[in-house]
């Protein structure tokens, strides 16, 4: 019996939220962590019911959060990014070379990027998580990440995270 080869789309579906702009940013950010050790979901629900743009996990469990502002405005209309600090242990925001960058609270770190790459202008101040919170989100971006590549192979139906 022969078997099929699958063929992977280049790129996973977009759900329709993100800016063209937004989705360069998030795939420079990407590109970023990816050479620093780190993977990343995108869209992740949180506990509180929030929904973090990136969230990254390195091979020590270490967890960041970035937040994509493509503008002024995106970041003027968004106030619900301080929730995010109970969900990490550093929080950036990510945006590109035209926004002001003192727009961005100085207790956060700030991410420059494009759809090529990134540039971290200012570390995250360290807040550790509570263990058990660090085990509930680990679990929480394991199984996002696992059901979305799954849902890759086999976009039949079902509840993709």
């Amino acid at each position: 019996m022969l078997f099929a080869t699958a063929t992977l789309p280049l790129e996973p579906p977009r759900d329709g939220r993100q800016s063209e702009r937004a989705l360069a940013i998030q795939r420079g950010v990407g590109r970023l962590l990816r050479a620093g050790g780190m993977a990343m979901v995108t869209e992740l629900p949180l506990a509180s019911g929030r929904r973090a743009d990136i969230v990254a996990v390195d091979g020590d469990g270490e967890v960041w959060i970035v937040e994509v502002k493509s503008s002024i405005e995106d970041f003027r209309a968004d106030g619900k990014w301080p929730d995010y600090r109970r969900h990490c242990d550093r929080l950036f925001f990510a945006t590109h070379a035209d926004v002001p960058r003192d727009i961005f609270p100085a207790d956060a770190g700030l991410i420059i990027a494009d759809g090529y790459g990134a540039d971290v202008l200012r570390e995250a101040p360290e807040h550790r998580l509570a263990g058990s919170t660090r085990r509930a989100l680990l679990l929480r971006f394991a199984h996002a990440a696992a059901a979305r590549l799954h849902q890759l192979y086999d976009p039949g139906p079902g509840v993709v995270p």
